[in-house]
């Protein structure tokens, strides 16, 4: 069982960066692979990024050289370090954890980028 709460949302430039968080409660955060997505306005909702139980990372293309997933299991929480971000980076971001079948999802954080 476990409980999230994304934060670090906000207005920046293109150009600029945000470091995204996302806050565990629950018995299964350390054996689970966390996952952020995010979701434009009238666009479904894609997997930027993830990291398992170990460590292993991986990345959506448009992402990768500029965002960094990583995650503290003694605080329970997982981290988005974004970099020479765009206007396509605007979306809401998703925290999501999983584990086998059972997936929990945050309620999301606004992120815009300005040109």
């Amino acid at each position: 069982q476990v409980q999230l709460v994304e934060s670090g949302g906000g207005l920046v430039q293109a150009g600029g960066s945000l470091r995204l968080s996302c806050a565990a409660s629950g018995s299964i955060f350390k054996i689970a692979t966390m996952d952020w997505y995010r979701q434009a306005p009238g666009k479904q909702r894609d997997l930027v990024a993830s990291i398992t139980a170990d460590g292993t990372t991986n990345y959506a293309d448009s992402v990768k050289g500029r965002f960094t997933i990583s995650r503290d299991n003694a605080k329970n929480t997982v981290y988005l370090q974004m970099d020479s971000l765009n206007i396509g980076d605007t979306a809401t971001y998703f925290c999501n954890a999983h584990y086998r079948w059972i997936h929990y999802w945050g309620q999301g954080t606004q992120v815009t980028v300005s040109s």
